[in-house]
């Protein structure tokens, strides 16, 4: 299965406002390996820079001014993503600005080129709840090395991308297709008339009291009520 990670850069926060993107970056993932196969183009987005944004990718109006349109680059770029499932964190922001640039040009909307989006904020944040998910955190908690990244960078972020994406869903594949096989086999092996019997243990007086002594040590020494005894009284 052919993934690609994508990622842009912008000249602000919200395509409503009139801001364009300015760079857009992308990897290809083939039977989860990173291949060589890139595509990475600045554009000149015929607007300045926002001074919040230059602070986060460092890309300024002298740089951009010579580089091509997106309607030059637009081809190329649908080509790459073409027939792929895409990787986008936080894909909402990259999506809303790929789509007004895409209409813009007369091309619809970027789902309509691609298999499917897949947003790894969104997996991540099912993976860790509670927790920072921030591209940054990612790479913290999954030891993917990020020294060189000193600005936000549509090439760079791909990269990290690809590898905390692989790190999240490692054996995924594998596992679902393990227990898919065997539920199968078993299904396919039980005798005519088979039921399904759930057998429950209660506990005796005798070890609720013993839980309930545990629950009230518990309480004491940590000098909270512990959630779990909400709502049982």
């Amino acid at each position: 299965m052919r993934y690609v990670i994508l990622d842009t850069e912008t000249t602000g926060l919200s395509p409503a406002n009139g801001h364009r993107i300015i760079e857009i970056a992308a990897i290809e993932v083939d039977g989860r390996n990173v291949t060589n196969n890139t595509f990475q183009v600045y554009l000149n987005p015929q607007r300045l820079v926002e001074p919040e944004a230059f602070k986060v990718h460092g890309l300024s109006d002298q740089f951009l001014e010579d580089k091509p349109k997106f309607s030059a680059i637009v081809d190329d770029f649908l080509m790459f993503v073409k027939d792929s499932h895409v990787v986008i964190h936080n894909a909402p922001f990259d999506i809303g600005f790929l789509n007004m640039e895409l209409e813009n040009s007369g091309f619809g909307k970027f789902a309509d080129y691609c298999d499917d989006i897949i947003d790894s904020l969104v997996l991540a944040r099912r993976l860790h709840p509670g927790r920072r998910n921030s591209l940054d955190a990612l790479c913290e908690r999954y030891a993917v090395d990020r020294s060189s990244r000193t600005l936000h960078g549509a090439l760079i972020d791909t990269q990290l991308l690809a590898q905390v994406y692989l790190s999240m869903t490692r054996g995924q594949d594998s596992l679902l297709s393990d227990d898919a096989d065997e539920a199968e086999s078993l299904s396919d092996h039980r005798p005519e008339g088979f039921e399904k019997h759930v057998v429950v243990v209660k506990a005796s007086k005798q070890e609720l009291s013993a839980h309930a002594d545990y629950l009230e040590k518990l309480a004491s020494a940590e000098s909270v009520q512990p959630i779990w005894t909400s709502g049982t009284e």
